[in-house]
């Protein structure tokens, strides 16, 4: 189901109007979710860091033993001729996929070069400047990579994230606040995130249970190049709950400020609005 509108879809060699059906009853991804997929995002007439999206999602094909069909820059010139059927101040969600067709004798493990691939475009706005959300904690942890494909983007890691936002939802809030399996804050149930305290930045320290994102480096990056540090670090709930900001790093928003961690508020400052701010400049420079 798509969650935006005017989809195209990529598969088989060329592109496709419409939500194309691209998987059987019988591939070993829509049995046993060996699917992987990568998000970027075009805006403005940009697509920032598409190529290393493109990287990543051959990774992730790769953690899950899934043998990748096209190499990055491949599917990156692949994208960019989809986003020639959109409008230039269309906002067009990327994303490439992966998925096992067969297994070996058991089923289980997915047979090397046997894959199906495919791209969906769909237009999903993005958010206005200065749209927020809150924060609450949730009993769902993040798992660790010797009990789950921590290091892919694959979609059997998201029902643990659906079930956190769910939890969050239900309580009034709009995400939750993930720990690790050490009870350390490793991310939230849909993005990275950063905290700011009397002008220091700091973000959970990329520890092997949550993908540490492209637009969160970017953002890392972007702020190095300003002479502002980031802090990554090992973050406690309680750090959150003295913050003085709190934003959200994600592909989908790019910054998104936080309002309230449950009781605590927050008012959305002048760092975040800078790392926005760095972000555009730098997208717009480099596209």
């Amino acid at each position: 189901m798509a969650t935006g509108i005017n989809v195209r879809t990529y598969f088989e060699g060329r592109w496709h109007e419409g939500d194309l059906a691209v998987m059987r009853a019988a591939d070993h991804g829509s049995w046993l979710g060996t699917t992987v997929f990568d998000g970027a995002r075009y805006f403005e007439g940009i697509a920032p860091d598409l190529l290393a999206h493109c990287a990543r999602v051959n990774a992730s094909a790769e953690a899950l033993m899934i043998t990748p069909t096209l190499s990055a820059e491949e599917m990156h010139e692949i994208v960019w001729e989809g986003l020639k059927l959109y409008p230039k101040d269309a906002a067009v969600y990327i994303r490439p996929m992966y998925w096992a067709l067969e297994g070996d004798f058991l089923g289980i493990v997915p047979k090397p070069d046997a894959t199906g691939f495919a791209i969906c475009l769909e237009e999903i706005p993005m958010a206005a400047p200065g749209s927020a959300t809150t924060l609450t904690t949730t009993r769902f942890r993040r798992p660790t990579l010797d009990c789950a494909v921590v290091n892919a983007k694959a979609g059997c890691l998201y029902p643990n994230n659906a079930r956190m936002l769910a939890e969050a939802r239900a309580k009034g809030f709009g995400n939750a606040l993930v720990a690790d399996a050490m009870g350390n804050v490793a991310e939230t149930a849909t993005a990275n995130v950063f905290m700011v305290k009397e002008g220091e930045i700091f973000t959970p320290i990329a520890n092997g249970t949550f993908l540490a994102g492209i637009t969160r480096a970017r953002h890392i990056a972007n702020l190095a190049a300003e002479g502002i540090a980031v802090h990554e670090t090992v973050l406690s709930f309680d750090d959150f709950r003295a913050a003085g900001e709190v934003f959200l790093s994600g592909n989908m928003m790019k910054v998104t400020p936080v309002k309230a961690f449950d009781e605590v508020q927050y008012q959305p400052g002048p760092v975040t609005a800078r790392v926005r701010e760095l972000y555009w400049d730098w997208a717009h420079s480099a596209g």
